[in-house]
């Protein structure tokens, strides 16, 4: 598939740290529990570590006690794809960044109500931007 943004695997190892690079282009998994954002709540949005397309906002996230960061909506579906994952001996629905390609996570019909998904998303995989915060 075309992408939007394409790089040579040496220029995005260049760009992402090892982590980063494991789970966002080798389609990797960080422990639960340890990603820098599974229990961030600050306001803001949370962007795609590799290419900086706005991806997931704070207002969507909620504590699916999963271990990772769990939204219920993404903030810019167009910048989302989802696409069938058999890895591991499993049927998963795996979450990627539409300009990029990165693998962000994958996406559970557990969450709560409007849509009743749980967006589960490495923290590797995303950069938080907080709302800037006006009149102070």
């Amino acid at each position: 598939m075309s992408r939007k943004i394409e790089k040579t695997d040496a220029a995005w190892r260049e760009l992402l740290t090892s982590i980063q690079y494991h789970v966002a282009r080798e389609k990797g998994t960080e422990r639960a529990f340890t990603g820098e954002y599974w229990d961030t709540w600050d306001k803001g949005e949370y962007h795609c570590v590799c290419c900086d397309a706005p991806l997931f906002a704070s207002e969507h996230k909620f504590d699916a006690g999963c271990g990772w960061p769990s939204f219920w909506t993404a903030a810019e579906a167009d910048n989302v794809e989802s696409a069938e994952d058999n890895s591991h001996f499993m049927r998963r629905t795996e979450v990627l960044c539409h300009q990029c390609g990165a693998h962000l996570g994958h996406v559970f019909e557990d969450g709560p109500q409007p849509t009743g998904l749980r967006y589960c998303i490495n923290s590797a995989s995303i950069r938080f931007i907080p709302e800037e915060k006006s009149g102070d």
